[in-house]
C-alpha cells in the first residue's frame, strides 16, 4: 500500500494486487483518511471482480456522509454493472476530475 498526498486528496495505491487485503487495510486505517478525498488505485490488480468493487460500498457511503469523495480506479470491470453508490473510473486523471467536480458541487451547496 502506497499513500500519496496531493492537495486535498489522498491517493492510496494497492501495490500488492490483492484487493481483499487492501480493502481490509483501508477499513483498519480509515480514521486517518476520513477527512480527505480518497482515490483508491486498484489498477495493479488485473483479476479484480465486481464483488471486490462492491466490498468498498460501506466505506464509500460512510465517506460520502462525511462530505468527502471516494473514487476507485480500475479499468478491468464493466462500468455499467457498478452500483450507483460507488464511483469507479478507469484512470487517475478521471478520478481527480470527479473529485474536483464533487468539490465544486459541495461549494455550491448541492
Amino acid at each position: 500500500m502506497k499513500v500519496e498526498q496531493k492537495g486535498h486528496t489522498t491517493i492510496i495505491r494497492n501495490t500488492q494486487g490483492n484487493t481483499a487485503d487492501f480493502q481490509s487495510k483501508i477499513v483498519q486505517e480509515y480514521n486517518s483518511f476520513k477527512s480527505k478525498n480518497l482515490i483508491l488505485d486498484l489498477s495493479h490488480d488485473k483479476n479484480i471482480t465486481m464483488q471486490d468493487i462492491k466490498s468498498f460500498a460501506d466505506i464509500a457511503k460512510q465517506h460520502k456522509k462525511g462530505k468527502k469523495s471516494l473514487v476507485l480506479v480500475t479499468d478491468t470491470v464493466d462500468f455499467n454493472t457498478v452500483p450507483i453508490s460507488i464511483t469507479v473510473v478507469p484512470t487517475l486523471l478521471e478520478a481527480h476530475d470527479i473529485i474536483e467536480m464533487d468539490e465544486i458541487a459541495r461549494d455550491l451547496g448541492f
